[in-house]
């Protein structure tokens, strides 16, 4: 195993795709985050609140140019453990293919789907202006409690149904197994946890686009990790045992 290399691809995966994100995300989300600013500031001026439009405007300027920086740093995160899960998981991915790129795929769209799509379906993403700045810590702690429970109980279960090989030889049997336990966890976790307790109090639209446009670029983030990864991957080949060279 070549770990310098390892950590090299992995890191330098999720700071590229990160980075992409960032800049696409300036293009598709942040005029939806614009457009409800808008709102929301108009909504403060007939309520009474002083708002400075100059220092409105160099703080949107000063949140966009630090898009591309924080997308950077949230896909170096993600690439992370994207790294360390693809690492321990490559040789059951796709067993009839030696195409790593598909593998990063195979795992980006499990990854996909248990951290971003389940969560999502509980408490989808609102942009500004919907949700009282009081309660920002609780609905946070909401959302992050439910991606711990889904990421959780997949890597739970993924690792019984590996250690259930020898036992249960059957693979079609052990995976609808684990995928039902996986389904009534979650279904148990969206019964329990309370609903986002903050109303809509902007156009529905607005809200229904932004979500889309987010679910967008984080579907094409996932994807272009895994791309850029398996690429990594298969040029590097960092699982192979680094050759030792004698005078």
């Amino acid at each position: 195993m070549k770990a310098f290399t390892f950590v090299i691809i992995t890191l330098l995966s999720g700071t590229i795709a990160g980075t992409i994100l960032g800049i696409i995300n300036l293009a598709l989300v942040e005029p939806y985050i614009d457009r409800a600013i808008s709102i929301e500031t108009q909504t403060a001026v007939k309520e009474g609140e002083v708002i400075d439009p100059v220092e409105l405007q160099d703080y949107r300027l000063w949140q966009k140019g630090g898009e591309i920086a924080a997308g950077a740093i949230l896909g170096m995160s993600i690439g992370a453990l994207f790294g360390i899960v693809f690492l321990y998981s490559r040789n059951s991915l796709l067993q009839h293919s030696n195409s790593n790129i598909r593998k990063a795929l195979i795992l980006a769209g499990i990854m996909w789907f248990v951290l971003f799509l389940v969560p999502a379906l509980k408490y989808p993403a609102n942009p500004p202006a919907v949700g009282d700045p009081e309660t920002i810590y609780y609905r946070e702690s909401l959302y992050i409690g439910l991606v711990a429970i889904s990421g959780f109980s997949a890597l739970g279960l993924a690792l019984l149904y590996w250690k259930s090989g020898n036992k249960v030889p059957n693979n079609r049997y052990r995976f609808i197994t684990v995928l039902i336990i996986y389904t009534a966890i979650i279904a148990g976790a969206f019964y329990i946890l309370p609903p986002n307790p903050d109303k809509i109090s902007v156009p529905q639209d607005l809200v229904q686009d932004f979500r889309i446009a987010s679910a967008l670029t984080m579907s094409i983030f996932w994807g272009l990790l895994a791309i850029i990864f398996g690429a990594f991957w298969n040029r590097f080949k960092p699982h192979e045992v680094a050759k030792i060279t004698t005078v």
